[in-house]
C-alpha cells in the first residue's frame, strides 16, 4: 500500500489515543521524550537495554515509551505531534517524502541493520532447498512493509518470483499471522523472533533460512523525527543518540544471557530461554547495529530492496532525509572515551 493510502486510514485511529496502548519507561525526571515504537519485540533489544541500564537517564532524558502497532499508525502519531521520536522502518520516511511535505521526517539514528524475519517451514523432512518454495503456500507480510520487501528481495535472489512461483498470502493482519500458521495456513511463513523460537519449541516446524542474512545490510529500523523537531531540539536528539550508542556497545560486549536479563522486564510473558534464543540468533547474524550511523551502502541497498518490490517512485538520496550528525558525534564520543 502506498503512503497516501495508509496515512488516510491511520490518522483517525492515531488521533483517538493509540498512545495509551503502550507502557512508560522506568526513568523519571529530565527532559521528556515521547518515543513511539512500532512493535514490542526482541528485535529492538538495544532500545530496552538503553532503558533498563539507565543510559537515557544518564543523558538527562525521561523517555516515555509507547507501542503503536503498525508503521502507518506510528508514523501518523509522529506527524500529528503525538510522539517526538518514532522507531519505524526507514521505508516509511521515503513514502512520506515521495508524497511531498514541507516538514519531512528525518532518519537520525539506526537501531537494526538487517531484516529481522526468518523463513519458517512447517515440514521438517529433508534438507531445505529454496526450490521447494515453488508451488508452496507462503504466508507473507504486508505489501509495502520492509519485512515483505526484504523477503521478496531474498526470494528473487534465489530465482523465485513470489507472485508467480508460489501462492502468496497477504490478506492476514500482522497480529494474526502466527495464529493463522498455527491453525494450518501456509507451508512456509515469514516470522520475527521470538515467535520463530516459540514455534520451534512447540514442534510446529523449524527455521530454514534468514531473510536478514539474505537481503544484506540496510537501515531496517531507525529512529526518526520531523525536521522541525530536530531543528528545535537538537540537544535532545544528541542525548538520545548518545544513549543509544552506549546501549549498542553494551549489547555488543555482553552475552545473550546477560542481554536477556536486562530486557526481561519488557517481556514478562515470554520464557527466558526463548528470549535468549532470539537474541542469540539476532546477534549471530549481526542484526543489531553497533553504532547509530546510517551509511551510504546500507541506504543504497534499502533503495534496491524497495525498487525491486515496485515501491520506489524515485531515487531518494541519503542526504535528503538522513541526518547523521547526531549519530556520528555519538559514535565519535564513545571511541574517544575508550
Amino acid at each position: 500500500m502506498k503512503a497516501a493510502g495508509w496515512m488516510k486510514a491511520a490518522t483517525a485511529a492515531a488521533l483517538c489515543g493509540l498512545l495509551l496502548l503502550g507502557g512508560c519507561s522506568p526513568e523519571q525526571g529530565g527532559t521528556k521524550v515521547r518515543l513511539a515504537e512500532v512493535a514490542r519485540t526482541i528485535f529492538y533489544a538495544p532500545q530496552y537495554v538503553a532503558l533498563s541500564q539507565g543510559f537515557f537517564a544518564e543523558e538527562g532524558l525521561d523517555v516515555e515509551l509507547t507501542t503503536i502497532p503498525g508503521g502507518d499508525k506510528s508514523m501518523t502519531a509522529l506527524l500529528s505531534n503525538q510522539a517526538d521520536i518514532a522507531l519505524i522502518g526507514s521505508e516509511t520516511s521515503i513514502y512520506i517524502v515521495q508524497q511531498g511535505t514541507q516538514d519531512p521526517v528525518i532518519n537520525f539514528a539506526q537501531l537494526t541493520q538487517t531484516d529481522g524475519t526468518f523463513l519458517f517451514a512447517r515440514s521438517t523432512e529433508g534438507e531445505f532447498d529454496w526450490e521447494s518454495l515453488k508451488g508452496s503456500e507462503f504466508l507473507g507480510q504486508r505489501k509495502g512493509g520492509m519485512p515483505q520487501m526484504a523477503g521478496e528481495f531474498a526470494l528473487r535472489k534465489h530465482y523465485i518470483d513470489p507472485h508467480q512461483d508460489m501462492q502468496l498470502i497477504q490478506n492476514i493482519d500482522f497480529a494474526n499471522i502466527t495464529s493463522a500458521f498455527a491453525s494450518g495456513t501456509g507451508d512456509y511463513v515469514q516470522l520475527f523472533e521470538p515467535q520463530a523460537s516459540i514455534f520451534e519449541k512447540e514442534g510446529r516446524g523449524h527455521v530454514v533460512a534468514s531473510f536478514g542474512t539474505e537481503s544484506g545490510l540496510l537501515p531496517y529500523t531507525v529512529y526518526m523525527a520531523k525536521q522541525s523537531y530536530l531543528q528545535q531540539h537538537g540537544e535532545t536528539a544528541q542525548k538520545f543518540a548518545n544513549a543509544l550508542q552506549k546501549a549498542q556497545q553494551w549489547v555488543k560486549e555482553h552475552s545473550p544471557e546477560e542481554i536477556a536479563a536486562a530486557i526481561l522486564p519488557y517481556f514478562k510473558d515470554t520464557d527466558k530461554d526463548i528470549v535468549i534464543s532470539s537474541i542469540k540468533r539476532y546477534k549471530e547474524q549481526g542484526t543489531y547495529a553497533e553504532n547509530p550511523v546510517i551509511d551510504d551502502k546500507e541506504w543504497a541497498n534499502l533503495l534496491n530492496v524497495m525498487d525491486s518490490a515496485g515501491e520506489l517512485q524515485r531515487e531518494v538520496p541519503l542526504e535528503e532525509i538522513v541526518n547523521n550528525q547526531f549519530a556520528e558525534k555519538a559514535a565519535g564520543s564513545l571511541e574517544e572515551s575508550d
